[in-house]
């Protein structure tokens, strides 16, 4: 580890046994800490907020819209910079517990108009369109846990780990890194009300995966953004970091996914089956594309039914 690197990772690193003080206060009934979530300017990031309400939200309509500086997050220049909150889903907050709440929210424009990275938006008219098919999602998260560095966790400072094939749900401490991490982060998605399907270690080692669904419509992008934030959030409390990067290493490693599993109600019948054949091969179209870093970490290159 480079001596700028040691410096950062010494100047985060903090005794987090000390915070389970503060957590034991008591909290009023009209103190409810509302986190709110959204996406950045970039498309990829996350960003979030927190804010006090009189009461507990039982509804995304019950939290107040809210406002932030969009300059500071690649959605707008200072002149005109502000970006308003919409909260459209809600879910219990894990770290904070008792009656807090997280938020995620769409973004709009000082205008009223949807921000440019506001693609809910038009996927929640998409799914009202397809309403009477009851599109189910179901997908596959890969991601990668990395040391301060930007290294992979758990592998050797001065080399690389033994060729891939024992990774893949592999146990054994010669075998997977960071499983602790991955236990507390599915943890906090069943306690936050995220629909999590089940994880597991990947081909790479210091890679893992998670899978979230079945979800119907609109449901699928805001638990798979919450899962998304969660893990975020889990991998700073254990002091490193997680990323969605398709490849993260170069060389012979595998990369690193979302795939996507879906079915309509007809797909679910007797005989579904048949359905499914008659849909558009995009598996095939999507594997003529490259998988490259330039690629945005939301990589749905492969399709299967559920």
């Amino acid at each position: 580890m480079s001596s700028a690197a040691s410096m950062r990772g010494f100047s985060a690193a903090t005794d987090k046994t000390v915070m389970g003080s503060y957590m034991r206060l008591d909290q009023p009934d009209d103190g409810i800490m509302c986190e709110y979530v959204w996406i950045d300017g970039t498309g990829e990031g996350i960003r979030s907020k927190c804010k006090t309400l009189s009461e507990e939200p039982q509804k995304p309509e019950d939290c107040p819209i809210w406002n932030y500086d969009g300059s500071s997050t690649y959605q707008a220049e200072g002149s005109n910079s502000d970006m308003y909150l919409h909260p459209v889903a809600l879910f219990r907050d894990p770290f904070r517990r008792c009656k807090n709440k997280l938020a995620l929210c769409e973004v709009y424009k000082y205008n009223k108009t949807p921000a440019d990275t506001n693609k809910r938006h038009t996927c929640v008219k998409a799914m009202a369109e397809a309403k009477e098919l009851h599109p189910w999602f179901g997908i596959e998260q890969e991601y990668t846990l990395l040391d301060y560095d930007g290294y992979p966790f758990g592998w050797p400072k001065n080399g690389y780990p033994g060729p891939q094939g024992p990774y893949y749900c592999g146990v054994g401490a010669n075998r997977v890194y960071g499983r602790d991490i991955v236990e507390a982060h599915y943890r906090a998605c069943l306690y936050a009300g995220v629909k999590i399907a089940g994880c597991n270690a990947e081909v790479m080692p210091g890679q893992w995966e998670f899978q979230i669904g079945p979800c119907e419509g609109i449901d699928m992008g805001d638990h798979l953004w919450i899962a998304r934030y969660l893990l975020h959030r889990v991998a700073e409390d254990f002091g490193v970091n997680a990323t969605l990067d398709p490849k993260p290493m170069e060389g012979d490693w595998n990369g690193a996914g979302a795939h996507c599993n879906y079915s309509t109600v007809a797909m679910r019948r007797p005989g579904g089956i048949n359905v499914g054949r008659n849909l558009v091969p995009v598996d095939r179209l999507a594997d003529t594309i490259p998988l490259t870093k330039t690629q945005p970490p939301v990589l749905f290159y492969n399709f299967k039914v559920i």
